[in-house]
């Protein structure tokens, strides 16, 4: 049985850090602050992905099907492999069209002393003869947690709920309170989707390290079951805080696509939700396998019935 533990927390103040994610890095060392040692050292870690509160319908290979009001408040059961990442790619797919897409796959900035934060509620104008002049969306941070050890998980909801993430935590900045959470076991769900595919590609959904300044950290090279060349990917520079040490690290950036040429996809995608790589402990190298020919065929049938 490999388990892992899907979180839910609510923003309730803004939230200084990391501009595209609350790092798993930040969310070990809240963690930190509230389990004890011989707890705390088994615990892995993914990152914090931001979610707006927003109505939305569930993408194509999901196991539930249709509409749900506020679909990015809490967390939909999980069935299927593909039910693990509604949450967990920033352009919010899942989103209706008739919410306002655009804006909020844009975070609001707000300044405070100079110092850019997520806005932890997006507050939009509306039509003049609409009944209400604005509508608020809250925003969300989805992670999930796993162990390398029995008897880790769950993490009670008192440990969980009220974490602060990000800088200036003194001043209440990066308040959370816990919406939900739930216990996984990734060798029950459904992977046919996967099973009855012909080729594959994967998606990044964290930056990949290659490279990292952290004592006795080993160098990676680009896996062997990816069809591209490192020249030919996109890399950024990350950075671990440890013990007031900023530690630098060279990555593959996230979003990026690549041909799989593994012949190995279940177990490549169980990998990639544990993630793979330096510093998979803290979030990064998480990868979603996806089946090439079934994602083309499912959008012409959808064409053909629409």
């Amino acid at each position: 049985m490999t388990q892992i533990q899907q979180v839910h927390w609510e923003l309730d103040m803004d939230y200084l850090g990391h501009p595209y994610y609350v790092s798993g890095n930040a969310i070990m060392h809240a963690l930190g602050q509230r389990l004890p040692h011989d707890r705390h050292q088994h615990l892995h870690a993914s990152h914090g992905m931001f979610v707006p509160g927003q109505f939305g319908t569930f993408p194509s290979e999901h196991s539930q099907h249709g509409f749900q009001p506020y679909l990015g408040t809490g967390l939909p059961d999980v069935e299927r492999y593909a039910d693990l990442f509604v949450h967990r790619h920033p352009a919010h797919t899942w989103l209706l069209d008739s919410r306002p897409r655009d804006a909020l796959n844009t975070h609001d900035i707000r300044l405070h002393s100079g110092q850019p934060g997520f806005a932890h509620e997006t507050i939009m104008g509306r039509p003049d003869d609409a009944r209400k002049q604005q509508q608020t969306t809250k925003w969300y941070i989805n992670a999930y947690l796993h162990a390398n050890h029995d008897n880790i998980l769950p993490i009670g909801e008192d440990v969980l709920d009220g974490l602060q993430f990000g800088g200036k935590r003194n001043y209440g900045y990066g308040t959370t309170h816990l919406k939900a959470t739930q216990l996984i076991d990734l060798d029950t769900l459904d992977y046919s989707r996967l099973r009855d595919g012909q080729s594959y590609c994967l998606e990044l959904v964290t930056p990949y390290v290659l490279e990292s300044d952290y004592p006795n950290a080993a160098d990676q090279r680009i896996p062997s079951w990816w069809h591209e060349d490192r020249t030919d990917l996109r890399e950024r520079e990350e950075q671990v805080l440890e013990q007031l040490e900023v530690y630098a690290l060279q990555a593959v950036d996230h979003g990026q696509v690549v041909e799989y040429t593994g012949n190995r996809p279940i177990q490549t995608a169980k990998n990639g939700i544990l993630r793979i790589g330096s510093h998979s402990k803290y979030g990064f190298g998480e990868l979603r396998v996806t089946p090439v020919e079934t994602s083309n065929s499912q959008n012409q049938e959808r064409e053909a019935t629409g």
